[in-house]
């Protein structure tokens, strides 16, 4: 199964479940057909899109919007944070090429202030799946749920058998004693690669999929935090507002305090480019995530092996 077949099989079996776009159907093309009226297309109009999902919540029905990401979050911002967030209406927000995914495109299609965005919005969820049967398991739950939620899609093959998605809880994929790396959305197949190097050279690495970012699973970043191992967050967003800003509230929150290093976006957009040739440039594939880290604990990375060639995205926009 795919995205546009889990679509299709749920408005099929409720039909209070619309789908809508803002003239991004690369992932839906084949739904009008099958869902008449109930498949919307107001075109490149984002503030529309959102107010008339909005409307068609309060009404009853459960809008499933699809945009650019970047155009999604950033040009109805105040759509989905005055229509959708004040009314805690149950309008499911589906970014496309969020991140890294939007590999070709410069800094106006580049969605890395997402999650801060939309995390930032008084009972908005907020998720990021790994790839996509990690996806594919989450989204029923999202879509049952009262709250509006925002989704990074993502239709990378998954590298690793997932786990039973919950609302709010991560997904520990392993742990270890000498460093933990926190991460979400399409970095997990890098991170996997990087605790593969790391093992190899002799450490104990955690793994954690934070597949949902709000609510956050504070108990499994506490839990990380008193095991006193080195914490890396590893995201393609900005360092602001994402991973690293969630971890250090329920730090603070819990008045504690961790070795973290961050690998993020730092006060700049990335350089675009095939996926392969971003991951490399920016340091984020496998090989250079494990290079890292281990320059960090001020050791040499000459002796990190190179990770396995990065799978070329299907979708660009």
């Amino acid at each position: 199964m795919n995205y546009e077949e889990l679509i299709k099989e749920t408005a099929l079996a409720d039909e209070r479940l619309v789908v809508m776009t803002a003239e991004n159907r690369a992932l839906i093309r084949n739904l009008p057909a099958v869902l008449g009226p109930r498949f919307i297309d107001t075109g490149i109009t984002e503030q529309t899109l959102i107010g008339a999902a909005a409307g068609l919540a309060l009404r009853g029905r459960v809008p499933v919007v699809h945009a650019l990401a970047t155009f999604l979050t950033l040009r109805a911002f105040e759509f989905i944070r005055t229509d959708v967030g004040i009314g805690k209406l149950p309008v499911k927000l589906s970014g496309f090429v969020p991140g890294f995914l939007s590999d070709g495109n410069g800094p106006t299609h580049q969605a890395i202030e997402d999650v801060s965005l939309m995390r930032g919005i008084p009972g908005m969820t907020v998720f990021a799946p790994a790839d996509e049967q990690d996806m594919l398991a989450m989204l029923p739950a999202i879509w049952a749920s009262p709250a509006p939620a925002y989704v990074r899609i993502n239709t990378r093959p998954a590298t690793y058998e997932h786990t039973l998605f919950e609302l709010g809880k991560a997904e520990i994929v392993a742990e270890g004693t000498d460093i933990t790396i926190l991460t979400y959305g399409m970095l997990f197949e890098q991170t996997l690669v990087a605790r593969e190097l790391l093992q190899a050279q002799g450490k104990s690495v955690g793994l954690i999929n934070l597949r949902s970012l709000k609510p956050i699973d504070e108990a499994a970043l506490l839990d990380v935090v008193r095991r006193g191992s080195l914490i890396v967050t590893v995201e393609d967003h900005f360092i602001t507002g994402g991973l690293y800003s969630i971890l250090a509230e329920v730090l603070l929150r819990n008045q504690l305090t961790a070795r973290v290093l961050p690998l993020a976006l730092e006060e700049r957009w990335y350089r675009p480019g095939r996926l392969s040739a971003v991951l490399e440039y920016e340091g984020f594939t496998g090989h250079h995530i494990a290079r890292r880290i281990t320059e960090y604990l001020g050791e040499s990375g000459a002796a990190i092996a190179e990770g396995p060639a990065v799978l070329e995205n299907e979708f660009a926009e």
